[in-house]
C-alpha cells in the first residue's frame, strides 16, 4: 500500500506500508528520504483536530478508524527535535565543596 504523508508542505509518497508498519518505521524512511536527521513524529490530521501517533502504532490501523473520512484525513511529518548528535554537549559547572 501507498501511504502519503506531508512533508514540510510536500506531499510525499511511501510505498510498501502494511497493517505490520509503525509510525517509526514511516517515520525512519521518509526521514531517509529527505537526507535530514532529527526527532520526527507523525500528526494525524482531520479538519481543526491534530493527534500525535505513537512510534509503535500503524498508520494504516489508523487511518482505517476513521472509515469514509480516511481521505480527508492528512498524515503530517512534524520535526520535534534535534537527534541526540545535534545536540550541543552539556557543560559541567565546577560543584562546590565545603
Amino acid at each position: 500500500m501507498e501511504l502519503k504523508v506531508w512533508v514540510d508542505g510536500v506531499q510525499r509518497v511511501v510505498c510498501g506500508v502494511t497493517e505490520a508498519t509503525t509510525c517509526q518505521e514511516v517515520v525512519i524512511a521518509l526521514a531517509q528520504a529527505i537526507g535530514r536527521t532529527g526527532r520526527y513524529t507523525l500528526v494525524e490530521k482531520w479538519r481543526d483536530s491534530e493527534r500525535h501517533l505513537a512510534p509503535h502504532e500503524s498508520p494504516v490501523a489508523s487511518l482505517n478508524t476513521w472509515g469514509q473520512y480516511a481521505g480527508d484525513v492528512q498524515l503530517i511529518l512534524h520535526r520535534t527535535g534535534p537527534s541526540l548528535t545535534e545536540r550541543p554537549p552539556l557543560r559541567r559547572t565546577p560543584s562546590k565543596r565545603s
